[in-house]
């Protein structure tokens, strides 16, 4: 005999399905609201009935899970994030964290190594010195912050394609994770790392990073979120699992693309 489902009280179920789409970009959220008629619908994702906190939860991380999917198949490598002219610059430029820029790390420019692991042929370490000395390339381009603003910033720095490239990395890898100084980490798909907008930044506006904006490296990504663009950069590896990010892992949205 089939179980009847009772209704949460207080929770509109529309309302709740409406709430879930806003997740999706509009191809897919016009497909997920023409099939998600009722509350059911969300319950079939899931597997279980949406009657408290934990499982209402559970159907958004299943519909999160859906939107990185969704969000994955529609990225392309040749889709450009739009670019700005120099007077579009945002000054003075935000700083951003979740800590404070007097708690910002401290790194010796001298002394730093990018460290390099995983699916790649050259794993000797490289100082910075080293990285400057690679073909530049520059952007002017939207930073978009999952918090509700947005700024626009001028990034110089090498095209992370080139560098994976340049140290013999597996191309047909997955992913691409980093470390960071301040605890932070962060992976993103391969696609992603080898699109031409996608650096291994240096300098902002033309001069050494600042600390506030990631000394010594950041990784600058328009077409992502801000969280994924993970700054203080230690260590960089090439690899097949997903190693998973410091928001992600709290149930942000893995994907987040623009």
């Amino acid at each position: 005999m089939a179980r009847q489902r009772k209704p949460t009280p207080g929770v509109d179920a529309k309302l709740l399905i409406k709430d879930a789409a806003k997740l999706l970009p509009a191809p897919s959220r016009r497909l997920f609201l023409r099939g998600a008629a009722s509350l059911g619908s969300l319950a079939m994702l899931t597997g279980c009935d949406i009657i408290d906190g934990p499982t209402a939860e559970n159907a958004l991380r299943v519909v999160s899970r859906f939107n990185d999917r969704v969000q994955a198949a529609l990225f392309s490598e040749t889709t450009l994030a739009p670019e700005y002219p120099e007077s579009a610059i945002t000054r003075p430029f935000p700083f951003n964290g979740y800590y404070s820029v007097d708690e910002a790390p401290d790194i010796d420019g001298e002394t730093y190594q990018l460290e390099i692991g995983g699916l790649a042929d050259n794993k000797k370490p490289w100082t910075l010195a080293e990285l400057n000395r690679l073909p530049e390339v520059s952007q002017i381009t939207r930073h978009v912050c999952v918090e509700g603003w947005s700024a626009i910033g001028s990034w110089q720095g090498v095209k992370l394609s080139d560098f994976l490239k340049l140290i013999g990395a597996d191309l047909t890898a997955k992913y691409v994770w980093f470390q960071c100084a301040e605890g932070y980490s962060n992976t993103i798909d391969m696609p992603t790392a080898l699109h031409p907008q996608t650096q291994l930044t240096l300098k902002f506006d033309h001069q050494t990073l600042p600390t506030a904006y990631g000394f010594p490296i950041k990784i600058r990504i328009p077409t992502k979120l801000g969280f994924k663009n993970p700054k203080y950069v230690t260590a960089m590896w090439v690899q097949n699992n997903d190693a998973g990010g410091y928001w992600e892992n709290q149930g942000y949205n893995w994907f987040s693309g623009l």
